[in-house]
């Protein structure tokens, strides 16, 4: 490996010389901050060896430097003055190990071992993420649409800070993959991005998952767990299905916003997080905030910015994204296809889409394992989308020749094109949201 040995003192510099490349590395040396910056701009390193103290220079505000000039670099701390508080500190800053003089060449190279596993462990990661990208698309956030042109500018905006994002959207419009956007492009990428899907579990269950819990907590607590926050640590908690979030848990949820402070199931000690937080809905909160459920104090905290998706049936490039899964698709089957009938493609851009982005995802690869080819026809699509009204059910105007039916199923398509959310366009209807749910499923919309 390439390694940085970074120490004012140059006795120091040239043993660890010695000893690195009798192991067979590459060894480069800086005597001060300022040095090892341009030494790591000039050439990159795997490891940097750095002393806590160089001179009049601190090795933790030097080791945040590297890390932000190099994220894939594995900085290791050394130091005469070694203690706990020190350690921690290290590695809340982002060291990889602590390492206290005086060490041998075994605890050097065993240290080293340690980085080579980590390297190792994090290249298998990337390597399986890219085989995950080639068996499934991605959605695709880059888009002509006007709408989502504006989300990504402001999702860029505000990813090099650290407020709360509140992303807001209907199923299957892509929130979970906006939010790993989001982090991908914030000073936090190198760090973990952790889910927690709130509806999944009972309140007590979801607090252990969420802020872990010590042995004995609870029955079946038969070891401590550190929980998600712990799990996040220096990256980002994506917060899933929010406004699904149990009433005893918002105060304590609360709480961990407004301080960072947190004690698991059972433990009295308090506990400090550097995490950034992201939340998704499909609910409306205010309205939940106006029933009760839902705590005004902590929406206004997890709001501090506000990200909203559009839904699927008001973007104007729904063809392009068919487009783009149909290759995707395509390619995995040998590259037979080459696009849509202009009826199928007409079809695509009418239907309502309540289930979105997953709903067109599914429908393309269906219509990719059914088609003979070239193009994909209107037989290969779902019936819901292949069969739907004719153009003569989109023009019934009030008054005329036309069934109860046919008028409720027009009425019901155009409030939920315009409608911002399909809770909105319930209330527009002047019926529940389950209502209007049975309704999408009976005409297909």
């Amino acid at each position: 490996m390439k390694i940085l040995v970074v120490d004012d003192e140059p006795n120091i510099r040239r043993t660890l010389r010695v000893a690195l490349e009798t192991m067979g590395h590459e060894v480069q040396e800086a005597a001060s901050a300022s040095t090892a910056l341009s030494e790591v701009e000039r050439q990159p390193c795997d490891v940097a060896l750095v002393d806590l103290r160089l001179g009049g220079e601190s090795g933790l505000e030097l080791l945040e430097s590297l890390r932000a000039q190099s994220p894939r670099l594995a900085v290791v701390l050394i130091t005469a003055h070694a203690s706990i508080d020190t350690a921690v500190e290290a590695i809340r800053r982002g060291a990889l190990d602590y390492l206290p003089k005086p060490f041998t060449p075994a605890q050097v190279r065993a240290v080293l071992e340690r980085v080579d596993q980590v390297r190792g462990l994090r290249d298998r990661v990337a390597d399986l993420e890219q085989q995950v990208r080639d068996i499934v698309p991605e959605v695709e956030l880059e888009s002509s649409d006007p709408q989502m042109q504006q989300v990504m500018e402001l999702t860029r905006l505000v990813a090099s800070a650290d407020a709360a994002v509140l992303i807001r959207g209907e199923n299957g419009t892509g929130k979970g993959v906006l939010a790993r956007a989001l982090h991908a492009w914030s000073k936090r990428a190198g760090g973990p991005f952790v889910t927690v899907n709130c509806p999944s579990l009972s309140s007590d269950l979801l607090e252990s998952d969420l802020f872990g819990h010590v042995k004995g907590a609870f029955t079946g607590a038969v070891r401590d767990a550190a929980g998600k926050v712990a799990a996040a640590e220096g990256g980002t908690l994506f917060l899933d299905e929010i406004g699904e979030l149990p009433p005893a848990l918002q105060p304590k949820l609360l709480r961990f916003l407004q301080e960072k402070r947190y004690e698991r199931v059972g433990e009295a000690k308090t506990r400090i997080a550097d995490v950034r937080l992201v939340a998704a809905t499909n609910r409306d909160l205010e309205s939940a905030v106006a029933s009760g459920d839902f705590r005004e104090d902590l929406l206004y905290r997890l709001n501090v910015v506000e990200l909203t998706l559009p839904p699927l049936r008001r973007r104007s490039d729904i063809r392009t994204l068919a487009e783009h899964l149909l290759a995707f698709f395509s390619r995995q089957s040998g590259g037979r296809l080459k696009g849509f009938t202009p009826e199928a493609h007409d079809r695509l851009a009418r239907y309502a889409w309540p289930g979105n982005l997953r709903e067109l995802r599914n429908a393309v690869e269906r219509a990719t394992i059914l088609a003979a080819g070239p193009l994909v026809g209107l037989a290969d699509l779902p019936d819901r989308i292949g069969q739907m009204q004719t153009d003569a059910s989109r023009s019934i105007e009030i008054g005329q020749s036309a069934t109860l039916e046919q008028v409720e199923f027009e009425h019901i398509r155009r409030v939920l094109v315009a409608a911002p959310n399909l809770e909105a366009a319930a209330r527009i209807l002047g019926i529940d949201p389950s209502t209007l749910y049975r309704k999408r499923k009976q005409y297909g919309l």
